[in-house]
């Protein structure tokens, strides 16, 4: 039985290749949250992503509330040391 090599899973890296060109969540250092579809990436997961729809959380430790901002990019490029988690679209099987 042969596998198809452009579907299966072998490395973490391949999780991501599978997303090309489908939108991603990506959460970031520093409170923030990307959604956006997924253009390039490369080894040390710097992306870019298009069509992005960014959410920063700013705390007030002296109210001790969480303010989100949320802002639309065009086109973001995320360097990859920044990254924290890259959660694929869900499948259905």
């Amino acid at each position: 039985m042969q596998t198809n090599t452009a579907t299966t899973v072998e490395e973490p890296l391949d999780l991501v290749r599978l997303s090309l060109d489908e939108r991603i969540y990506v959460k970031l250092r520093g409170d923030r949250e990307l959604h956006g579809k997924l253009h390039a990436f490369d080894q040390h997961l710097n992306m870019v992503l298009g069509e992005v729809e960014e959410t920063i959380s700013e705390v007030d430790e002296n109210a001790h509330s969480v303010r989100k901002v949320n802002r639309s990019v065009p086109m973001l490029f995320v360097r990859g040391d920044g990254v924290i988690l890259v959660s694929p679209p869900s499948r259905s099987a």
